[in-house]
C-alpha cells in the first residue's frame, strides 16, 4: 500500500515570516496559520482538489517553530524551476531580490543549477527552465 505524499515539513525560528516568504516565491496561499505551524498549499489544490484523486495531489509546505536556528546544510532540499522558455537568470534575481542569499554548498562552477539560502539559510535549487 503506498502512502500519499503530503507536506514537506519546514523548521524555523520565525513560522510566519519564512511562510509568507515561500509564498512570495511560489505564488502559494497561505491556508493556516496558528502558534505552532502555518501550512501553504498549491492553488489548484483550492479549486480542483475534488477533481484530483489523491495520490496525485501535490504536497504542502508547512512551517513549525523551532527554537534553534540552522546550522548545517540541509540533507533535503527543493529544487525549483522556470517554465521552459522562461529565464533563469532573472528567476534567480528575483528571488535574490526577495530575501535569498547564494550559497556555496559544494557545487562544481559548470553545474546547471543555482544554489540559493532562503531567509533563515535553507538551501535550495534553481534549475534550468523545464515544462
Amino acid at each position: 500500500m503506498p502512502l500519499r505524499w503530503y507536506t514537506v515539513v519546514v523548521d524555523c525560528v520565525d513560522a510566519s515570516a519564512q511562510a509568507d516568504w515561500w509564498s512570495l516565491v511560489l505564488d502559494w496561499p497561505k491556508v493556516y496559520e496558528a502558534p505552532d505551524e502555518v501550512v501553504l498549499i498549491p492553488p489548484q489544490a483550492l479549486t480542483q482538489s475534488d477533481s484530483v484523486p489523491p495520490m496525485e495531489r501535490g504536497p504542502g509546505l508547512v512551517f513549525v517553530p523551532v527554537p534553534e536556528g540552522k546550522t548545517v546544510k540541509n540533507r533535503l532540499h527543493l529544487d525549483l524551476a522556470p517554465l521552459a522558455g522562461e529565464d533563469q537568470a532573472e528567476a534567480v534575481e528575483r528571488l535574490v531580490g526577495l530575501g535569498a542569499t547564494r550559497s556555496d554548498v559544494g557545487q562544481s562552477a559548470d553545474v546547471t543549477w543555482v544554489v540559493l539560502a532562503d531567509p533563515e539559510g535553507n538551501e535550495f535549487c534553481v534549475l534550468s527552465p523545464r515544462d
